[in-house]
């Protein structure tokens, strides 16, 4: 995998915000991801949705990518495309462990770019929330859109055991930290008690860069 000059440079081109919401009467927390990339917004959109192109930043990819279609990345999420407005967003249902949350993602055109923001509305779990917050999500989200970066950069694909492994080494390590500082202090500055939001996200930490056990 290509090294990173500053990973919290890199972590910090992602602004992040925390949002409630809700879907019918059930609560939800809202985690909103921005990033600027220097590309066109034909060139992003094809990044994003193109089942060639996906897995060499994200993962495989398969099913009918239409409205109304389901779709499944491998070894992972799945769920229903419920609309498409191309090249501009698409909202798509995030089924994953026995749980549904939505997932938005919309393109801007900006200085010397694009901006992509994602949209990740969750039903709330409130003893998940407190050990967790928005990092949850939110972390995985930021080493998504990095690895979005780099395909974008340099076209080349991303090999996932490159990535896992350099999740654990010490750029990756100061990655993870600085992106879930960042979602702390978007729950705090959403409500949340300042001194759990950092707990939360101290402990997010350590989920993402805890090497597995044998």
């Amino acid at each position: 995998m290509t090294t990173l000059t500053d990973p919290a440079a890199t972590a910090g081109l992602v602004t992040r915000e925390v949002r409630d919401g809700s879907r019918g009467d059930a609560p939800t927390k809202i985690a909103v991801a921005r990033r600027t990339y220097a590309t066109d917004r034909d060139d992003l959109w094809d990044a994003l949705t193109s089942a060639e192109r996906l897995p060499r930043w994200f993962m495989p990819i398969t099913g009918d990518l239409t409205v109304g279609g389901r779709y499944q990345l491998e070894g992972h999420a799945g769920g229903v495309v419920e609309r498409c407005d191309a090249p501009h967003a698409f909202a798509v249902t995030w089924e994953s462990n026995g749980g549904v949350s939505w997932l938005e993602v919309s393109l801007t055109p900006a200085d010397g770019g694009t901006t992509l923001e994602l949209v990740h509305e969750s039903p709330v779990d409130p003893d998940f929330w407190a050990r967790y917050g928005p990092g949850a999500v939110g972390v995985g989200w930021d080493l998504s859109l990095m690895g979005l970066g780099l395909h974008l950069e340099t076209g080349a694909s991303l090999d996932p055991q490159a990535v896992e492994e350099w999740s654990l080494s010490e750029e990756g390590v100061t990655f993870a930290r600085a992106a879930s500082t960042g979602w702390a202090d978007a729950a705090a500055a959403a409500g949340d008690d300042a001194d759990q939001a950092r707990a939360a996200g101290e402990r997010t930490l350590a989920f993402y860069t805890t090497p597995p056990e044998a």
